[in-house]
């Protein structure tokens, strides 16, 4: 069943994870690094997006809601609504830390961050 965008509604995650992260003005600002899924409500957490940094030194992890993540074919990329700006202020932390305790706490971070709805309400 395809989503609005004509797009399929099934995805494999290496297709997904190394694809770049873009603003809506088309600047690449990171790279999906993983995907952190729910296994109780079959569910992704969140995607884990590396921003900064200098061949992966001092890069920070970001938790973004799925639903923040829009896939345009014509950026062959994933495209959010929010600057870099934006973005530096939201949580951020190692991968380590971001799953630490099942990821529920980033998770809720992001969600309120970021302003999505909660899908486990």
């Amino acid at each position: 069943m395809p989503t609005p965008a004509g797009h399929t509604t099934a995805i494999r995650a290496k297709k997904v994870i190394g694809t770049s992260v873009k603003d809506t003005q088309g600047n690449k600002i990171g790279t999906v690094e993983d995907l952190v899924l729910d296994k109780q409500s079959n569910s992704i957490l969140f995607a884990v997006v590396g921003f900064g940094g200098f061949l992966k030194i001092g890069e920070k992890f970001h938790p973004l809601p799925w639903a923040v993540l829009n896939y345009d074919e014509n950026e062959d990329a994933y495209v959010v609504p929010f600057t870099e700006e934006e973005l530096k202020a939201a949580p951020a932390d190692t991968i380590a830390e971001l799953t630490k305790n099942d990821g529920l706490a980033y998770r809720d971070q992001s969600f309120a961050f970021y302003k999505v709805d909660q899908y486990w309400t």
